[in-house]
């Protein structure tokens, strides 16, 4: 089973980029999805413990969370610690059903692939990329969503030109969805019949 690592730093269309892999047949796995479910369901009682005022009503309320540790490296990597093992065994459990099912491709979506050196874990890195200035536009028109947060947010994540040099692939999301799915298909295209390792190599660690 050939393994993609699909990303993109916040506001350059990776989700939607994820949609169009799906559409096309290619399973994915949304690790932001993954942890949206797990703020209700495993990590509440770990965070609750870790960081008591972001639970509210039995949930992880992200905003509050946001709050307890952007700017603050120390809490950011307690919150990672609790949360990613939990993302990479929903993730494995995803992969695992993709490959009995016979699938040719599967994908992980995830946001900071290439800043946790995730793309040692895949066969091939599809980065979804646009200008600063449509990046910038996207973000800010979100709620609750500020200038100082989205630097913040910028901060940790690798620049786009730098990630753009270590995609195998790159869907320019700015100039519309028929665009950008042709690109997936191109991508597919050029995928199809390669024999992929990273599912293998992971199951073999």
């Amino acid at each position: 089973m050939f393994l993609i690592g699909l990303t993109g730093s916040i506001g350059m269309g990776k989700s939607a980029t994820g949609r169009m892999f799906a559409a096309r047949g290619v399973p994915v796995h949304d690790a932001d999805a993954e942890v949206h479910r797990l703020y209700e369901n495993e990590a509440v009682a770990p965070l609750k413990e870790a960081f008591p005022g972001a639970i509210v009503d039995g949930r992880v309320d992200r905003v509050r969370l946001s709050q307890a540790v952007l700017g603050d490296d120390r809490a950011m990597k307690h919150l990672e610690s609790i949360v990613h093992p939990l993302v990479r065994a929903g993730e494995k459990a995803f992969l695992d059903k993709a490959f009995s099912q016979g699938r040719m491709a599967a994908a992980v979506e995830v946001p900071l692939l290439l800043e946790v050196s995730g793309d040692a874990r895949v066969d091939a890195v599809v980065l979804a990329s646009a200008p600063a200035e449509v990046q910038r536009d996207r973000v800010l028109k979100r709620g609750g969503m500020s200038t100082e947060k989205f630097e913040q947010i910028l901060a940790r994540q690798i620049p786009d030109a730098e990630k753009r040099r270590r995609s195998h692939f790159v869907v320019d999301t700015s100039r519309g969805f028929a665009f950008a799915e042709k690109q997936v298909d191109d991508i597919l295209r050029a995928l199809a019949g390669c024999q992929g390792t990273a599912y293998a190599r992971r199951n073999q660690a």
